[in-house]
Formats: structure tokens, C-alpha cells, sequence
């Protein structure tokens, strides 16, 4: 089998949708010899910053040492992204390999009346054995979008449970309430296994607290707020300090004692998730002290003795997470950013108006139909000095430019609906040529920032091409 006919088959298997449940990639692995049962797992669910606490975490755990698989979605440059081991992605001779592995039992279940495993199923039993084969030491894993019911939940062997920012998606699938987008994400923590998490509002957080209690969990819990202190079952470190710019940030972080930390990565959200992976690294160390005869000796060797200080601080500087608020271009300045739901689209704001404030904002907007495109549009779109809609290329889920302009333009009058990505970012390049003062900001789905990469690193951007290229149609 090829790389194009493997990819061919995980296309197809598109058409079975998202069904959330653990039976189906539970009898799955079973019959591939339930790979993930030899792995330990550092598992992350939340609906913002999932990926970014990833990268951080695994950032230091190979600096210090570890051999770290990480499974993500979705991906930017390259499909095979989200099989990573060391840094390096897998080869498409072996996700080759891997597809003849799992499609025979894959059809032997449909054939024998079993629900055909989902992509996402097929891909997670793929991890594992990549992971598995590649005799890693850690995994840090992604959830997809819930927690109890995500594939990745079968593992049974995590060693910390993460929660990112949790807050409204996916409703159709995790509930209508931030209480039961909570409960369903809170599906991942474990009976005796310590919990991390950053900010979370509220009823999110009494969720988690509840939930962790009740599994006789500890709880590490990264704040900003005082209050928060005073639960004494917490163990609670405090941001401060904080500082950001367009080369990154600075933070520090208190618990007994105070330490300070900078990342690479932009935005003040960014603060927080560093500071949640430098809490995941702390409950990562004291597991492996406190669970000796369940992890291997060179697991508890390298937390005991290599995760130090340094070793953080040395991993958070070696972050990169592309898409994320990324500098793509000094001239014109482009920033772009995967902000396609209500709370990422506000915290992307926040940070503009922090690392740019004065300047003027021209918008590269494409969605995803399945989102919140209004409440989206109304945070991102109002203060814009021009917006121009995308439809994000080779996604059955993109909504098209013209139907997003339209939501656009109760917002602002002043947007474009145009036909391809490099025809907005060649329109936007002249737009910013002749304000000297604006900024180009691409965001909302990650579908189309690898494209919007590309154009850039291809340097095949100059104000004179865009003469006679501005067809697009004003609404």
C-alpha cells in the first residue's frame, strides 16, 4: 500500500462521522493486541490550549531526556503532524504500514455486523502502536474534543490528567451547559491520579474539584486569583509578573517558593498554559516518586533527577507551536491564529490589544460551519479596519466565504468575500502597504493557517502582484 491509498482509505472512513463511545475503539485495539495498555500517558483534555499545554510538556519532558510521543488534531503543515515522536513525524512509509495493518480488522468488524471504527478511532489505535513500536517513554495525549466518551479515554495507565481552559463547543456532542461540557471532559481523571488545570470559570471548576475529590485525587491548580488560596486541598500556584511582547513573554510562578519562567509563544493565554505545563511537570515528578513499582526505573530516574528548574525553563524556551498567535511575516506584519470558538476569538483580542494596540486591523476570517460563527464575529469583527472571508480548502465543513461575510457584515460594513486564500492575502498585502499603521491577522480555523504558512515561506508576496488580482465581491 502506498502513502496516497492510505490516506485515500482515512478519507473514506470520513463518511462514518464522529460517534463518540468507547466500544468501538475498544474492540479495535483488542484485536491489534491493545497496544496502549504499554504505555504511560500524560493525558490533556479542555477546549482551549489542549495543544499548546502539549507542546510545552513535552518540550521539557525531551529536554530532559524522555523519549515522548505526542498525538494531536488537528494538524497545520502535514496530515502525519499528529504521530510525533521526538519531534519528528511519522514517515508515510510507516503510516503506510500501519493503515494495512488496521484496515483488515477494521472491515472483519464491519463484516461481522460491528459499527465500523470512525478516523479518529482508526487514527488513535494507530498512535498507539507507533508509540507502542517506537518504545516510547511518555505520551502526551491529546483528547479530541470531549473526554469520557473520546477514543483516547481507553487508556488505562495515565500518570497526570490536564485540563486546559473548558468552556462552550461541540455542544451537539458534550451539552448545552458549561456544567455538562465539564462533567464530559472530567471523564478523563482517574481514581488516584493527580489532576492539573489552569483558570477555569466557575462551574467548571466545581466540576473538576468534585470529580477529583471523589476519585481521591490531588489537585494542582494554576490561578491568578487569591480566593483560590484558601482552599487548602488544593495545591495552588499563583501567576504573576506577567509581561508580554511581540518576541514572547515572561512570568512567574508561586507556590512555596517563586520562580520565573519566558516563553517563546505569543499572547497572554500562553502565560497560563505554560504555567499549567510547569504544574503537569511538577505532578509528573511526584507520581513517578510516589509510584516506583509502576513506572520504569528510567522514568523515575529522569523525574527524580533530570526535571529541574533549568530543564523546564530550557523546554518552554524550545516551544513552537505553529498557528497559534505566530509572527508569519515582519513585512507587512501577519499574525495568524486558530481562534474558531467564542473563548479562543476573546482571548485572541485580548492578546491583540495587549502586543498591538494601536494598530489597525485587517481580518483574514475562515470558519467552519458546525461553529459559533455570529458570536465569533461579533468579538473579532467590530473594531476591524477590513475583513475578508475565506473558505478553509479541503474541509467538508468549511463554510463558504460568501455565507460568512454575510454574518460578517452585521458587525462591519467594510468586508470581502473572495475566492481563494491567496487572493485575500495579496488583497490584505496591499491594503497594509498603504497604511503603514495595520497589522494582517489570518484566524479561525486551523485548516487553512498551514496554507497561509506556506504562502509566506514561499515569499511569493509582493504588493505589485496584487495589481489586477482584486476580484473579489464586496457585500
Amino acid at each position: 500500500m502506498t502513502y496516497n491509498q492510505a490516506s485515500e482509505y482515512i478519507e473514506e472512513c470520513l463518511r462514518f462521522g464522529s460517534v463518540p463511545g468507547l466500544e468501538s475503539i475498544t474492540e479495535l485495539c483488542h484485536r491489534l493486541g491493545d497496544p496502549q495498555d504499554e504505555l504511560k500517558y500524560i493525558h490533556i483534555a479542555g477546549t482551549n490550549g489542549k495543544g499548546s499545554i502539549l507542546a510545552y510538556t513535552s518540550e521539557i519532558l525531551k529536554a530532559a531526556g524522555l523519549r515522548v510521543g505526542r498525538y494531536i488534531s488537528p494538524t497545520i503543515s502535514s496530515y502525519l503532524e499528529r504521530f510525533d515522536v521526538g519531534g519528528k513525524p511519522m514517515s508515510k512509509t510507516s503510516f503506510a504500514k500501519y493503515i494495512e495493518t488496521v484496515r483488515p480488522v477494521c472491515e472483519q468488524m464491519a463484516e461481522e455486523g460491528l459499527p465500523h471504527p470512525t478516523a479518529f478511532e482508526i487514527e488513535t489505535a494507530i498512535a498507539f502502536l507507533y508509540f507502542r513500536d517506537k518504545n516510547c517513554d511518555i505520551v502526551v495525549l491529546e483528547c479530541g474534543m470531549g473526554g469520557r466518551l473520546d477514543a483516547t479515554n481507553i487508556i488505562k495507565s495515565t500518570l497526570v490528567s490536564v485540563f486546559a481552559h473548558i468552556d462552550m463547543d461541540h455542544m451537539q456532542f458534550l451539552g448545552n451547559s458549561l456544567t455538562e461540557i465539564a462533567t464530559e471532559k472530567s471523564g478523563i481523571i482517574r481514581k488516584g491520579i493527580p489532576i492539573v488545570t489552569g483558570p477555569q470559570k466557575s462551574e467548571a471548576m466545581k466540576v473538576l474539584i468534585n470529580r477529583a475529590h471523589k476519585e481521591g485525587c490531588g489537585i494542582y491548580a494554576v490561578t491568578d486569583d487569591e480566593g483560590l488560596k484558601q482552599d487548602n486541598e488544593l495545591n495552588v500556584s499563583y501567576i504573576s509578573d506577567v509581561k508580554c511582547s511581540l518576541k514572547g513573554g515572561r512570568f512567574a510562578l508561586r507556590s512555596d517558593t517563586k520562580h520565573k519562567y519566558k516563553t517563546p509563544l505569543l499572547g497572554t493565554h500562553q502565560i497560563y498554559n505554560a504555567a499549567v505545563a510547569v504544574e503537569v511537570i511538577k505532578a509528573f515528578r511526584a507520581v513517578c516518586e510516589g509510584l516506583a513499582s509502576n513506572v520504569s526505573d528510567r522514568l523515575r530516574d529522569v523525574a527524580v533527577k533530570r526535571l529541574t528548574d533549568d530543564i523546564i525553563n530550557r523546554g518552554i524556551a524550545n516551544t513552537k507551536w505553529p498557528g497559534r498567535l505566530q509572527i508569519i511575516s515582519d513585512k507587512p506584519l501577519v499574525i495568524i491564529d486558530g481562534a474558531h470558538n467564542p473563548d479562543a476569538a476573546t482571548r485572541l483580542k485580548e492578546s491583540l490589544d495587549v502586543l498591538i494596540p494601536d494598530k489597525h486591523r485587517i481580518l483574514i476570517m475562515g470558519m467552519l460551519k458546525d461553529k459559533d460563527i455570529d458570536a465569533v464575529a461579533h468579538i473579532m469583527c467590530k473594531d476591524a479596519s477590513m475583513i475578508m472571508t475565506v473558505t478553509p480548502p479541503d474541509n467538508p465543513r468549511s463554510l463558504r466565504s460568501v455565507e460568512l461575510a454575510e454574518t460578517v457584515k452585521k458587525y462591519n460594513a467594510n468586508v470581502t468575500s473572495l475566492d481563494s486564500i491567496e487572493e485575500a492575502v495579496e488583497m490584505a498585502t496591499l491594503c497594509s502597504v498603504q497604511d503603514d499603521k495595520s497589522v494582517i491577522i489570518a484566524f479561525g480555523s486551523l485548516s487553512y493557517m498551514g496554507r497561509m504558512i506556506k504562502i509566506y515561506s514561499d515569499n511569493k508576496i509582493s504588493p505589485l502582484a496584487t495589481k489586477g488580482m482584486m476580484n473579489g465581491r464586496i457585500i
